[in-house]
């Protein structure tokens, strides 16, 4: 007896994931705690959602009839290759993230930017792995404690996580089953407190210290490092590592939030200092600027940006961050040089077949841009 079964995907019309700007639906709402959802994505046609384990995407959103950018670590496994998954705890003021938990729902289409990221697991492989998480940042880890568990890694993995309260522990249950399964997986919890709504705990208390590190992973300096959480957590954990000799080549960090003060200062001495260069500079040393989509071309100094020269002519080049991270503001450019100073916005793929981030590249030559 034969017997036909419905094969639900084509592989002749399956694509893979590049970077660039794609339209996914929303397939699934998770609530993870009182304030943490997980949304997961998938698209029309089947594409095998493949990233590196860490990588993250921009959501191109219009809140209240603006266009709004913001970039989400990927939470999913690219194990899981037909979806993936960004999970979202809702700030205190938050304009995205709020919205997103308000206003996202089932069968809601939008537009996603990526995958891209420095921070990812597979460009910086190593036997021994020591992950480190605070609040939402377990975000990127699970991501890639979900790539080790279903590809059956050999790796010795301790991971550390930090919460509030016991009940803000992001995907708990999910983290004491992967880690009940591999011997080599370790897992440790410490909540900062656990007296409210008359929780239990017995587990690490207060805030991650060294003797609690010693005591959870003592061979911590030997191993590969991933941090990820707020930016006084990381500062604590960077300290500590340093104070004890770490070879930070070894440590990678990842943080999406409001830019820091520092950032903002040298942003601002930066456009002080050109204002002063600009009143001194030849115009002949100018360099053109020429989009090819519209025939429009505009002289810009050398230390001004593509993305500058776009808006000096009134292109709008979609643009999240500003600091070469995101990737939104990624354009092919045809003709000349750039100096591109980025974050892990862009694939050495990407760059190799002529594309730049207009928001922190600087012509060298003259430009022919595709936009």
């Amino acid at each position: 007896m034969t017997m036909n079964f419905l094969n639900p995907v084509n592989p002749v019309t399956t694509q893979t994931w590049t970077n660039g700007r794609h339209q996914v639906r929303c397939v699934k709402v998770i609530q993870e705690t009182w304030d943490t959802r997980t949304f997961c994505f998938m698209a029309e046609q089947p594409v095998m959602f493949f990233f590196k384990p860490g990588q993250f995407v921009t959501l191109e959103l219009e809140i209240d009839g603006e266009q709004v950018m913001r970039s989400y670590t990927i939470s999913s496994s690219p194990s899981v290759p037909y979806s993936f998954s960004i999970t979202v705890k809702r700030m205190p003021g938050g304009v995205v993230s709020n919205w997103l938990h308000d206003n996202l729902k089932v069968n809601d289409e939008l537009a996603v930017h990526g995958p891209v990221g420095k921070f990812n697991i597979i460009d910086y492989p190593a036997e021994k792995y020591l992950m480190l998480s605070g609040g939402v940042g377990i975000t990127p880890l699970m991501s890639m404690v979900r790539w080790l568990f279903d590809t059956n890694a050999a790796v010795d993995l301790q991971f550390v996580h930090s919460s509030r309260t016991p009940r803000d522990i992001i995907f708990h249950r999910e983290l004491e089953h992967i880690f009940s399964r591999i011997p080599e997986f370790k897992l440790h919890i410490v909540c900062e407190r656990s007296d409210e709504l008359g929780e239990a705990w017995a587990g690490f208390r207060g805030y991650l210290s060294q003797a609690m590190l010693e005591l959870m992973a003592p061979d911590f300096m030997d191993r590969e490092i991933f941090c990820c959480g707020p930016t006084p957590y990381m500062n604590a954990v960077k300290r500590l590592l340093q104070e004890n000799g770490f070879d930070m080549s070894r440590y990678h960090e990842e943080a999406f939030g409001a830019t820091p003060v520092d950032v903002q200062e040298e942003v601002i001495e930066n456009v002080e200092q050109a204002e002063a260069e600009a009143e001194e500079l030849d115009v002949s040393d100018m360099l053109s600027v020429e989009f090819s989509s519209t025939g429009k071309s505009v002289r810009i100094q050398p230390t001004e940006t593509v993305h500058t020269a776009a808006a000096k002519l009134g292109l709008h080049i979609p643009k999240a961050c500003g600091m070469g991270i995101c990737g939104t503001c990624r354009v092919a450019v045809t003709e000349g040089e750039v100096e591109m100073e980025h974050n892990g916005g862009i694939t050495d793929e990407d760059v190799a077949e002529g594309y730049i981030l207009s928001c922190c590249s600087t012509p060298k030559t003259n430009l022919v841009v595709d936009y």
